[in-house]
């Protein structure tokens, strides 16, 4: 006999609620369960620490991720 189970799968989407600019630092942090501030920081952060590299993954993320 076969058991049926109920597998939830959690969806990275930008957050239509907590947002700053486009919902990425909030989607993030309610994906991964963080507040949304300290991923804002850490993309300030990482931004200023790569040269602004992040700022362009930031940008794909705001277009490729869905929003909610």
């Amino acid at each position: 006999m076969t058991t049926q189970t109920d597998t939830t799968y959690r969806r990275l989407l930008r957050s239509r609620t907590d947002r700053k600019v486009v919902g990425v630092c909030g989607g993030l942090g309610e994906y991964f369960d963080v507040d949304p501030t300290l991923v804002r920081i850490a993309v300030v952060l990482g931004s200023l620490f790569t040269g602004g590299t992040l700022v362009i993954a930031y940008l794909a993320a705001a277009l490729f991720i869905p929003e909610s």
